[in-house]
Formats: C-alpha cells, sequence, structure tokens
C-alpha cells in the first residue's frame, strides 16, 4: 500500500507563510505589468481588471477574520439566505468585483501587496491550529489559520495565473507551491466542496499520492467525504499520483484532466482505476 509519510504541521506551516510572502510581490508586480485591466481574464466574464478586484477582497476577507477586527459588515457583503457551496461563493465572487472602485483599480498592485502584509503581520504569532470562522462559507464551517493561509497561498496562485494569461505574461507555479497548497487547504475544503447530491450512495476510498508532497486518504460515503493526511494504512478503490501543479491546476479547472493525463502527469492505479475521474465529479467548483 505504500509507505505512509508524517509531517511537521508548524514547520509546514512556515514554509507556507514564506511561500505567501514571495507570491504577494511577485503578484503586486504582475498587476503593475499588465498593460489592459480591461482585457479578458482566464477565467469567463472576467476581465484581468476583475480578478484583480477580486483578489484584493480575498485578501482583504481573510485579513479582517484572522485578526477579528470588525472592519467588514458581513451583513452588506454575503448573500440572503442558506445557499449551497457552490451558489454561495459564486454570487460572494460576483459581489466581490464591485467592491473596488475604479481608483483602488489604478492601484492594484500595491492594494495587494498593503493587505497580503497585513495578513502576514496579522498572523504572525498565531498558532497554526487557532481557529478562524469565515463567514462566507456558511455560519458553521470553521478554519484554522493554517488552513486560511493556505488558502490565501492558492488564490494568489491560481488567480495570479488567471491575470497572467490574460495579460499574455509568464507566471510559473512551483511545484513546492502546489504541494503546501494542497497539503494545508484541500483537506479541509475538498469535504466543505463536496456535492452532496452527487456523492449520495457513493462509497469510494481514494489513495491521492502527490510527487513529492502530501499523501491524502479521500473517503467517500454516502453523502460526506473525510480527508485525512497520513492515513493508517487501509484498502483503497483507486490510487491516483499527481504531480502538484497538475493537480492544483484541474482542481481549479484551469487546466483539462485529459492534458494532465496525456502528459502523464496524473495517472490512475489499484483495484478500480476507472473511478479516478469521479472525484472531480464530486468535489464542487465555483
Amino acid at each position: 500500500m505504500g509507505a505512509v509519510t508524517t509531517f511537521d504541521p508548524v514547520s509546514e506551516h512556515e514554509k507556507t507563510r514564506a511561500a505567501l510572502a514571495a507570491a504577494i510581490p511577485r503578484l503586486a508586480r504582475l498587476l503593475r505589468e499588465v498593460p489592459d485591466l480591461d482585457a479578458p481574464a482566464g477565467v469567463p466574464r472576467w476581465s484581468v481588471g476583475d480578478v484583480g478586484a477580486h483578489l484584493a477582497s480575498v485578501y482583504l476577507a481573510y485579513g479582517s477574520v484572522v485578526t477579528a477586527d470588525g472592519s467588514l459588515d458581513w451583513g452588506g457583503i454575503l448573500p440572503p439566505g442558506e445557499l449551497p457551496f457552490v451558489e454561495r461563493i459564486t454570487a460572494l465572487n460576483a459581489t466581490s468585483i464591485g467592491l473596488l472602485d475604479g481608483e483602488g483599480r489604478a492601484r492594484l498592485g500595491d492594494l495587494l501587496a498593503e493587505r497580503g502584509e497585513t495578513f502576514l503581520r496579522g498572523t504572525k504569532n498565531l498558532a497554526p491550529d487557532t481557529p478562524v470562522t469565515a463567514p462566507w462559507y456558511g455560519p458553521e464551517p470553521t478554519l484554522t489559520v493554517a488552513v486560511v493561509t493556505g488558502l490565501m497561498l492558492s488564490e494568489s496562485l491560481v488567480h495570479g495565473l488567471d491575470i497572467a494569461r490574460g495579460a499574455g505574461l509568464p507566471w510559473p507555479i512551483g511545484r513546492d507551491e502546489a504541494s503546501l497548497v494542497i497539503g494545508q487547504s484541500m483537506p479541509t475544503m475538498m469535504g466543505l466542496a463536496l456535492d452532496p447530491a452527487k456523492a449520495r450512495g457513493v462509497r469510494i476510498a481514494f489513495d491521492l499520492v502527490v510527487k513529492g508532497g502530501p499523501r491524502l486518504a479521500v473517503v467517500v460515503d454516502d453523502g460526506t467525504m473525510a480527508v485525512t493526511r497520513d492515513a493508517p494504512p487501509r484498502a483503497y478503490d483507486c490510487r491516483i499520483t499527481v504531480d502538484p501543479t497538475a493537480f492544483l491546476l484541474v482542481s481549479f479547472r484551469r487546466t483539462p484532466i485529459w492534458k494532465a493525463i496525456a502528459s502523464g502527469r496524473m495517472r490512475a492505479g489499484g483495484r478500480r482505476p476507472w473511478l479516478a475521474t469521479r472525484l472531480g465529479e464530486l468535489v464542487a467548483t465555483p
């Protein structure tokens, strides 16, 4: 079944913070180099400026919740009612791009640098397992500082790619960066993003092996999903071995899965390898 690795949550959190600290100025430079903020981005219906405005809102939101400073009026931002995960995040994303006026968009690079540094300062002395409530995911989920830092890194890397694609500029995503996102945020977020209707009656155990990175046991059981790092040995239905960058981009629908498979960066094995594509079908994406 393969060796079970272990990780040091404190050390990995510090590595994630360092990766985020490196990504923020790189992202700020990218936005300063964008020739046309109105150019279509690598996201349907969004311009490059829209993606930058969304990121600015994300940075502000996470900075607000980790410091609990009450600087945001969530009642005027969150969508009304109790919506399913994808509908809730889709509605909030649409709101986020309108929270910045023209003057703010004109200084997106500086704004992201300022808000990113605010987040890093506010979390500097917080333990990785410090609980954080993110109201946009609903009233129940409580994340941790480690998860939120991983989410900040994932937003920066993936949306940086969206901006770069729209602007025709380079934006490499390293394997180590992608591995940190997968290990820090995905064990929590995959379960939150599960489509319960599609998962009803489904029972599959996936062994997700990230090359040079974490190993996750992803167990779907009749409408629920549990994702565990360093899980004890068990029988799996399907083993999925992935390059971390490829898996990150496939997970966020930035690269088609067939391309990752054709290039050898994702492959399936185990007793029922044909189930590999079910994982992406079960986890919803806004």
